[in-house]
C-alpha cells in the first residue's frame, strides 16, 4: 500500500505541474461560484421584500434541479476525461511505462496508486463545493447538513467513477486525446444505457441496471442506498480490474482470448453482484433528510406493517386508452420505480403487466381513426410504436380474466392480497396523473381494514352522487378519474333511502338540497340515526330553506331567508368567495392549508347560516363570506337581468356571514360531527371541473377537509411531514453584493494568481 501511495504523490505532482489539473479547478470555482451567487442571492432579495421564505433552503440550494450539485455533475462528465487522459497514456507514450515495468512495482500497485491520486483529486474538488457549504451553513437557519453531506458524498462517488473509468481509457493508448475521447463515449454509454432495450424483457433489467444516470441524485436528494453505494463501488473495482488485466496483458504478453476471457469473467461477477445487491430484499436505506422525504410517512408505514402476506399489482393496459404509453414495455421500469417506497417496507409486492385492447372512452382516437374498428385501431397503434399485435390480448379474452367496463377500461392497477381482498388502483384527469403516497396508501388501507361508509340520501330531489349532470355530485363522490373524489381518498359510498331504517355500518350521511320534505316516518329514522351520534353533512341552497330548515333546526341552526351576494366587477353578485376561519384553520390541516397559500371557496348562491339555540354543540364557523360590499340579499332573485342594491329598510346589512360551519358533541365514547353547508353548488360537477380567472378556488379542499373530520381524521390518508425549519437566510442584500464579487471573482481570480505563481516557480526550478 505504501508503494500505491508514493505512485499517487509523484502522480499528483505530474498533474500539478501541467496547467490542466489548475485550469479544471479555477474553471469549476468560477462556475460553482456562478450558479450559486444567483440561487442564493435570489433568496435574500426575496427575503428582504417582505417574502416568507419556505422551508427546505438546504435542499432549494444545493440540492434541487437547479441547485449547485445537480448543476456541476454535468460539468464532471466533461472535466473528468481532462483530467485522466494522461494517467496511462502519458506513461505509454514516453516510455516511462518500461521502468515501471521493470522495477519490483506490480500492476495492482500502479494502477491503484493512479486511482488514489485522483481520488485525492477528486476531495480537492469537493473542498471547494464544501467551501459554498459552510458559507450557507453560517447564513441559512437550522441548515440541513446531513442531507448536505449525502449529497457531497454521491458527487465524490460519481467522481471517482469517471475517473476509474478514465484510468482504464488512459491504459488503452498512447494518445492522450484519443483516451479522454474514449473516457467520453463511455462515460456517455453509461449515462444513457438505461433507455436501451427496455422493451426487451429481461434485457430491460440489465441496461437499466448498468446505468450510471441518476445514481448520485440519491444521495443529492438525501437518501443513502446500499444498491446506489454496491453500484459505485462495483462500477469503480470493475473498471480498475480491467486496467489491471490491460497492463498484465501487455506486460506478459497474454494471448487476447485469455484476456478477452478474464475482462469477461470480471464483468460476469460484477453483474452478478449487482443483480444480488439490487434485490429488494436485499437493499438497505438510510433517509438522511431532516423530514425523511425519501420515506413514506408514519401512516403509510403502519398500514403497510399491517400488510400480512404476499402482494401482488397488476397493470392493466388498454392499447385504445390514451394512457397506454405508460404502461408499455419500454415505460416498465420507470413505472416501476413509483412503488419504490412501498417495496422498501414490503419487498415481496409482485408487480405484473396484462396488455389487451377494448373499447375505451378516447375522443382522439375517433378522430384520428374515425372508420377503423378497434382491432384495427390497434394494429395500426401497435406498428406505430413497434410492438407485436399479439401480445394484446382481444376483448372476449380480457374480459375472461377480468371485468374492466367498470373502469372504463382505462390504465388501472388491481392490488390484490393473498389472502383474497382486491381494490383499484387509478390514474387521474390531472397535470400528476399518477397517484401520490395519499391515494397509493388509501388503497392499501382498503385491503387491511374497514374504511367510513359515506351515504347520499336519495329520494327528495337531492343533488345524485351517481349523475353526471352539472349540478349533481358524481366528481366529488364517485369519479374514478378525479384524485380528490370520496372513493379514491378511501371511502365506500353507497345511495341510502329513508324509506328504511339507516344501515349500522354508514358513518357519514349526506344530505344535499332536498327539493321536497321529508315524511314523519323518514324524519323518525333520521332522528334515530343522529339520537345514536351519527354524522352527517348537510348540504342547503337559496329558496330551500323551507324544506332544509326543519332538518337543521333540531341541531340548532338555521338558514336564513334571502341569499348572499357580493358586488365585483368580473363576476355576477350571487357568487361568494368564502375564506376560512380561524377556527377552522385549527380544526383541520387542510383548511389551514387553504388559508396560508390565500385561497378561498366559490360559492356560486350561498345561503348565510345561523346558530340560534343551544342544543348542546359546540359551534365551530368554519367559511365566512367578505364583509366587503356583501350582504344577504333579501329582494333580488334573478341576478342576471335585475340590479341588485344594498337596502337597509329591508333587514339587508353589509357585513360577513357565516356560509359553513361545524357542530360537535360528546356521545358516548365517540365524538358526534356534523357540518352544515350553506351552497350545494360549491360541491357539484360544474363547480369541481371549472376556474376563474384570478380567483384562486380549491373546493376539493372543502371536500377533503370535511370528510377528514367527518371520518375522525382516518381518510383521507394524512401524508404530512413536518415543516422545514431552514426558512430564513441571515444575510443581508448588501453583504450579498459582497459575497457575490468574492465568489464569483475573487476565488477564481486569486486562484488564477496562485496557479501562475506555482507554475513560475516550477519553471524556475
Amino acid at each position: 500500500m505504501k508503494t500505491a501511495f508514493n505512485i499517487a504523490r509523484v502522480e499528483l505532482q505530474v498533474l500539478f505541474y501541467s496547467p490542466i489539473a489548475w485550469f479544471i479547478l479555477i474553471m469549476f470555482t468560477f462556475q460553482v461560484g456562478m450558479f450559486f451567487c444567483p440561487t442564493f442571492g435570489g433568496l435574500v432579495t426575496s427575503q428582504a421584500i417582505g417574502n416568507q421564505l419556505p422551508g427546505g433552503l438546504s435542499y432549494q440550494v444545493f440540492a434541487s434541479r437547479a441547485g449547485i450539485f445537480g448543476i456541476m455533475q454535468g460539468y464532471l462528465y466533461l472535466y473528468i476525461p481532462l483530467i485522466t487522459m494522461g494517467l496511462m497514456s502519458r506513461e505509454l507514450g514516453s516510455g516511462s511505462i518500461k521502468l515501471l515495468y521493470s522495477s519490483p512495482v506490480s500492476n495492482c500497485q500502479i494502477i491503484l496508486g493512479k486511482f488514489i491520486s485522483m481520488m485525492i483529486y477528486g476531495l480537492v474538488l469537493i473542498g471547494i463545493l464544501f467551501c459554498f457549504v459552510l458559507f450557507a451553513a453560517f447564513t441559512i437557519k437550522s441548515f440541513d447538513f446531513p442531507l448536505i453531506l449525502s449529497g457531497l458524498l454521491g458527487v465524490y462517488l460519481l467522481i471517482c467513477a469517471y475517473a476509474a473509468v478514465g484510468l482504464f481509457m488512459s491504459s488503452l493508448t498512447s494518445y492522450q486525446v484519443v483516451a479522454a475521447m474514449l473516457t467520453l463515449a463511455v462515460l456517455a454509454v453509461l449515462n444513457y444505457v438505461k433507455g436501451w432495450w427496455q422493451d426487451i424483457d429481461f434485457v430491460r433489467d440489465i441496461t437499466w441496471w448498468l446505468a450510471l444516470s441518476g445514481r448520485s441524485d440519491t444521495f443529492v436528494n438525501g437518501l443513502i442506498c446500499s444498491e446506489d453505494f454496491i453500484y459505485f463501488l462495483l462500477v469503480i473495482t470493475l473498471f480498475l480490474m480491467f486496467a489491471i488485466i490491460k497492463l498484465k496483458a501487455v506486460r506478459q504478453k497474454s494471448s487476447w482470448t485469455v484476456t478477452w476471457g478474464k475482462y469477461i469473467g470480471v464483468f460476469v461477477l460484477a453483474a452478478l453482484l449487482g443483480y444480488i445487491s439490487s434485490r429488494p430484499k436485499m437493499m438497505f436505506y438510510y433517509d438522511v433528510t431532516e423530514t425523511k422525504m425519501n420515506t413514506l410517512t408514519e401512516n403509510s408505514q403502519e398500514i403497510m406493517a399491517k400488510m400480512k402476506g404476499g402482494l401482488t399489482i397488476t397493470t392493466y393496459v388498454n392499447l385504445l386508452d390514451k394512457h397506454f404509453r405508460m404502461g408499455l414495455p419500454e415505460e416498465r421500469n420507470r413505472d416501476l420505480s413509483r412503488f419504490n417506497r412501498y417495496t422498501r417496507f414490503k419487498p415481496e409486492i409482485d408487480l405484473k403487466y396484462v396488455y389487451y385492447y377494448d373499447k375505451a372512452d378516447n375522443k382522439s382516437l375517433d378522430e384520428r381513426y374515425p372508420t377503423l374498428t378497434d382491432r384495427e385501431r390497434m394494429i395500426k397503434i401497435a406498428n406505430n410504436y413497434d410492438l407485436d399485435s399479439n401480445m394484446f390480448l382481444r376483448p372476449e379474452e380480457i374480459r375472461q380474466v377480468i371485468d374492466l367496463s367498470g373502469e372504463k377500461n382505462r390504465f388501472v392497477r388491481q392490488v390484490v392480497r393473498e389472502s383474497g381482498e382486491k381494490t383499484f388502483l387509478r390514474v387521474f384527469d390531472d397535470a400528476v396523473v399518477f397517484p401520490t403516497e395519499a391515494e397509493i396508501t388509501a388503497a392499501f388501507k382498503r385491503l387491511v381494514m374497514d374504511l367510513p361508509t359515506v351515504g347520499f340520501l336519495k329520494g327528495h330531489g337531492e343533488r345524485d352522487c351517481l349523475k353526471e349532470g352539472d349540478r349533481d355530485y358524481n366528481i366529488f363522490a364517485w369519479a374514478k378519474t378525479y384524485r380528490y373524489a370520496l372513493i379514491n381518498s378511501g371511502f365506500d359510498v353507497k345511495e341510502i333511502s329513508l324509506n328504511e331504517e339507516l344501515p349500522e355500518k354508514l358513518d357519514i350521511l349526506v344530505i344535499a338540497d332536498m327539493k321536497t320534505p321529508l315524511s314523519e316516518n323518514e324524519m323518525t329514522r333520521l332522528n334515530a340515526y343522529i339520537e345514536r351520534g351519527g354524522n352527517l353533512l348537510i348540504v342547503g341552497e337559496p329558496r330551500r330553506q323551507e324544506v332544509m330548515n326543519p332538518l337543521v333546526e333540531q341541531l340548532g341552526v338555521r338558514f336564513l331567508p334571502g341569499q348572499l351576494v357580493r358586488l365585483t366587477e368580473h363576476f355576477l353578485p350571487d357568487l361568494v368567495l368564502a375564506k376560512a376561519t380561524p377556527e377552522a384553520n385549527a380544526m383541520s390541516y387542510l383548511f389551514n392549508s387553504l388559508s396560508y397559500a390565500k385561497g378561498v371557496i366559490a360559492m356560486p348562491g350561498c345561503t348565510a347560516l345561523e346558530y340560534v339555540d343551544d342544543k348542546g354543540y359546540d359551534v365551530i364557523p368554519l367559511f365566512v363570506s367578505d364583509s366587503a360590499r356583501g350582504w344577504n340579499e333579501l329582494q333580488t332573485v334573478n341576478f342576471i337581468d335585475d340590479k341588485v342594491e344594498l337596502n337597509p329598510e329591508t333587514g339587508e346589512v353589509e357585513r360577513s356571514y357565516v356560509t359553513a360551519l361545524a357542530l360537535s358533541r360528546q356521545f358516548g365514547e365517540k365524538r358526534q360531527k356534523i357540518v352544515v353547508l350553506g351552497d350545494a353548488d360549491c360541491l357539484s360537477n360544474v363547480e369541481l371541473s371549472r376556474g376563474r380567472a384570478n380567483v384562486k378556488a380549491a373546493n376539493y379542499i372543502l371536500i377533503s377537509g370535511i370528510f377528514y373530520w367527518l371520518s375522525d381524521e382516518e381518510v383521507p390518508i394524512d401524508v404530512r411531514r413536518p415543516p422545514l425549519p431552514d426558512n430564513e437566510v441571515y444575510i443581508g442584500e448588501t453583504a450579498m453584493e459582497v459575497f457575490k464579487i468574492i465568489f464569483k471573482w475573487i476565488l477564481p481570480i486569486g486562484l488564477l494568481i496562485f496557479t501562475i505563481f506555482m507554475w513560475i516557480r516550477r519553471r524556475g526550478k
